[in-house]
């Protein structure tokens, strides 16, 4: 059994689309038309036949009650693994992305966590 596509719940697709592509590099996949939204996925430059994340539109109440909920609490919604999560934060915060935990060794990993825009924190992971 493998992951090929989680989905990440987003208040504007076309928004996260710029952001995940634009700010964080990945690559759009698929984009097809489902009525008034679409089946969007991107997958990192890195793996492209790799799991792709479905940037999924927002249309079900309690799910944005509890993404919202996430949010607040300052919990991520998923995790992306970095190479260099002190250089991955610094480019970042050139583009303007905005962090609420700086870059923190945390045992065996380094972590960050960003915001998004989109309404999801998520969390950068560095192995070390």
């Amino acid at each position: 059994m493998k992951i090929k596509i989680t989905s990440l719940p987003v208040k504007n697709q076309d928004e996260a689309l710029k952001f995940y592509t634009e700010i964080l590099g990945f690559v759009k996949k698929t984009d097809l038309p489902l009525g008034e939204h679409k089946w969007l996925t991107v997958v990192s430059n890195e793996e492209q036949d790799g799991a792709e994340l479905l940037l999924e539109p927002m249309g079900f109440e309690p799910a944005r009650v509890y993404q919202k909920a996430l949010f607040e609490a300052g919990i991520p919604w998923t995790v992306f693994n970095v190479e260099d999560v002190d250089k991955e934060f610094e480019r970042l915060s050139g583009l303007g992305v905005n962090f609420s935990v700086k870059p923190i060794a945390m045992g065996p990993v380094k972590i960050t966590v960003l915001d998004d825009t989109c309404g999801n924190n998520i969390q950068l992971i560095q192995l070390l």
